[in-house]
């Protein structure tokens, strides 16, 4: 699994003109997966992204997770993470887990996110033409992969 995580002053997502999710303070998720993907990737990425200290402390030291500032959380799936431009200028996503793969996955993924963070989350629709707005806060982007555990 392959996350790219924003911290966000806001962010929502829209699907046909519909607001299908929004938030504000928290964190907007870029989630992509793999056929390989188990449920140890889903447990160690879901963990690390609810721990991952990035928001400041009094001192404005990156020293507190999303968790312990009250804040919120949008996971959006993105396939095209995957994507290999090793050939030519036309992306493959052949990594990219299929649906039938990935959208049971995703939604154990949305599970533990919720079950790890104590509250819902947010989310957009597997698959679907989605268009994102954020504001990224730092700027503080950040990618982790769950097959590089740093």
């Amino acid at each position: 699994m392959r996350a790219v995580i924003q911290r966000v002053s806001e962010a929502s997502v829209r699907i046909n003109g519909i607001m299908k999710g929004a938030i504000q303070t928290g964190l907007l998720i870029l989630l992509g997966i793999e056929e390989t993907d188990t449920a140890e990737d889903i447990e160690w990425l879901g963990g690390k992204i609810i721990r991952l200290r990035i928001f400041p402390d009094e001192s404005g030291v990156m020293n507190r997770s999303v968790q312990e500032i009250g804040g919120e959380i949008l996971l959006i799936s993105q396939f095209t993470l995957f994507a290999s431009t090793k050939k030519g200028n036309r992306p493959s996503y052949i990594r990219a887990a299929r649906p039938e793969i990935a959208i049971p996955l995703y939604q154990q993924f949305i599970q533990r996110l919720t079950s790890e963070f104590g509250k819902p989350i947010q989310t957009g629709d597997f698959g679907a033409d989605m268009k994102v707005s954020l504001i990224n806060d730092g700027p503080v982007t950040i990618s982790i992969d769950s097959r590089d555990r740093e």
